[in-house]
């Protein structure tokens, strides 16, 4: 298995937090992996934005706007 930017033990409280009494591994690893994929295209998004705005810096008003573009 890769190393995961994402630790799943805090996926793992997420999920918990969700009302799951109990969470596998796998479960954790699962979500951990998709939340890095959908964070990815977020974070990709975010830069072009700044780019476009002529900045080497990604704001939180970029990151609002790449998920407003991407209707997450």
């Amino acid at each position: 298995m890769k190393d995961r930017i994402v630790p799943t033990a805090p996926v793992e409280r997420l999920i918990r937090a969700a009302g799951a009494h109990r969470v596998s591994a796998t479960a954790s690893e699962a979500l951990a992996k998709h939340l890095e994929e959908y964070g990815i295209k977020v974070a990709n998004r975010a830069n072009s934005l700044a780019l476009h705005a002529k900045r080497t810096t990604v704001k939180g008003e970029d990151i609002e706007e790449a998920l407003r573009q991407m209707n997450l």
